[in-house]
Parts: structure tokens; C-alpha cells; sequence
């Protein structure tokens, strides 16, 4: 349990406000916990499931406890089953937020892998499946969440900064943070895209043998692709309405927006669309990074 860092007694008051911090073992909560404890928020990593009413409350009452977060997951057992109807209660008893944390199963794999931890449900399974338990399980809650976060590609740098200016009271730069991708549509669509783009339409590199095995990153490859008038037409006409579209989906609170761009492979078309899209979102003074997922493979 955290206390708050002390808060400067010429700022106003902060309003009122809990949240509670849910999701997916491995998706970045207790990074999340710790950007909001920056914040000046009362942090308390898993209460016991019957004193959350009771930590509310304190929220409500305590004067030096105004904005408090607390984190629900799995480890609650059987009492998780309860927490829907918990937290519709809350609702009316304080301001309350819920963020709902995910992240694609290969991410959450690679990471157990990495910190070499067990899964919160146990050693008996394996993770991959210790995975979709925990996903059907917490299916009902994340129905009830906003923001849901799909932390697949942040890096812990990334998801606090996204929390700093989601919770926080930054201004100025834009508040969203962009993901520009390639893929290739025999291997799928990203499931976590906001926005795709289908640019199988340009001529295709792969059937000209000098560049088959190159990706669109590659000078030559690149040259050839922008030749074509309606390369150029495309980046300017799917530029512009993003451009356009950036400050309404900050206006209506989104933290970060995945844009994907797909062709055949995702090798070559894919990859130079979405580099020269993420230049662009860069130059007009956005967050973006961009990121290929299928260029290397075959």
C-alpha cells in the first residue's frame, strides 16, 4: 500500500475519483498502479475483495485520500464473480473509472517466459492456457471497463506516459499515442487494430525478381513502389484524413489508436505505406511509432 506524494497547497483540490485497475496477468498493472502513485494517487495492490466498499468510502470521506486506485484481478479467486455487481455499486457510491489492461497472447507468453514467473492460476497448465482461462474468465468485467488497453506493443515507458497523460494534467502536445503496422493479410488481420487500410490495390514488388526477397524498407524497393501516381495520392489523401481525425478521438478521451496497413505478404507495399503514414503523423507533432509485424516472415 502506497500513499500519495504530497501535492502542492496552491494547486486546487483534486477532485474525487477512484480507479480501479484491471486485466490480464502480465499486461502491465502494476506499471500502471505505479504511474498513477506518480500521479498522487493512493495505490493499494490487492485489497482484499470485501474491503473495497470500505476503501471507497475512504475515498469519499478522507480528506488527504481524494483519488485512490486499486487493482482487481484474477487473484481474487471466486470472489471475481462478485465484482461485476461490486463494481455498478461503486459507481453510485463514488466517481469511479475502471481500465481494463490486455495484450495479445504471444506478448503475455513471451513475458512469463521472460520474468520466468508462474502463472497467477497456477503451474498445472500451461501458460497459453492459463492465458484463455484468465481471458474468458474476465471476460464480464472488461465488458464494463473504459479505457481497455492493449499493451502488446507498449514498453513500460510507453504505458506510463500514456497513463501520465491520460489521468494526468498535461497539455499541450496531442495526448494519443499512434501505432502505425504492416501486416500481410494471409497471416491475419491485427486484432487490435482501430483502423485498417487495404493497399493491395499497388502494383505488386514481389513478382519483379530484384526485389523479392527485399522488404519495402529498401531503397530500391521503395523507389519503385512511390513510382506510381496512385502511391502518392494514397499517402496524401489517408495522411490528411488522419491528420484530420487525430483531435476527435482525442476529444473523446482515446489514449492510443492502431492503424494498420495491409497488402498480400506484408512485405513490401505494407511496409513502405506505413512508414511513410507514421513520418507524416510524426511531422504533424503526434506520438507515433511504427511497427512490421510480418516482414520477416516467409
Amino acid at each position: 500500500m502506497a500513499k500519495p506524494k504530497p501535492s502542492n497547497s496552491s494547486q486546487p483540490e483534486a477532485p474525487t475519483e477512484l480507479v480501479i485497475i484491471t486485466g490480464l496477468s502480465g499486461s502491465g498493472k502494476g506499471t500502471v498502479l505505479k504511474a498513477l502513485e506518480d500521479l498522487g494517487y493512493y495505490s493499494v495492490d490487492n485489497l482484499p475483495f470485501d474491503l473495497i466498499t470500505t476503501f471507497a468510502q475512504l475515498t469519499k470521506e478522507a480528506p488527504n485520500v481524494r483519488r485512490a486506485a486499486l487493482v482487481v484481478d484474477i487473484r481474487e479467486g471466486a470472489a471475481l464473480d462478485r465484482f461485476p455487481k461490486l463494481f455498478k455499486q461503486l459507481k453510485r457510491q463514488v466517481p469511479t473509472r475502471m481500465i481494463f489492461l490486455e495484450a495479445d497472447d504471444a506478448a503475455l507468453i513471451r513475458r512469463f517466459s521472460e520474468t520466468r514467473r508462474p502463472h497467477p492460476l497456477g503451474a498445472e497448465r500451461s501458460v497459453a492456457a492459463s492465458v484463455r482461462a484468465e481471458r474468458e474468465r474476465l471476460a464480464p468485467i472488461r465488458a464494463l471497463a473504459d479505457p481497455i488497453i492493449n499493451t502488446s506493443k507498449f514498453n513500460v515507458h510507453e504505458l506510463r506516459e500514456t497513463i501520465h497523460r491520460t489521468f494526468g494534467s498535461q497539455k499541450g502536445a496531442p495526448e494519443i499515442l499512434v501505432h502505425v503496422t504492416s501486416f500481410g493479410y494471409r497471416h491475419g488481420v491485427p486484432a487490435d487494430s482501430d483502423l485498417v487500410f487495404d493497399v493491395r490495390f499497388l502494383p505488386n514488388p514481389n513478382y519483379i525478381p530484384a526485389f523479392k526477397h527485399f522488404s519495402g524498407k529498401h531503397p530500391s524497393v521503395a523507389r519503385y513502389i512511390r513510382s506510381f501516381p496512385q502511391t502518392q495520392e494514397f499517402i496524401k489523401r489517408i495522411s490528411e484524413l488522419l491528420i484530420y481525425l487525430m483531435p476527435h478521438y482525442i476529444a473523446e478521451g482515446k489514449s492510443y489508436l492502431t492503424i494498420s496497413f495491409g497488402c498480400t505478404g506484408g512485405h513490401h507495399r505494407s511496409v513502405l505505406i506505413a512508414s511513410e503514414i507514421r513520418k507524416r503523423l510524426a511531422a504533424a507533432g503526434y506520438r507515433a511509432k511504427e511497427n512490421h509485424r510480418d516482414v520477416k516472415k516467409t
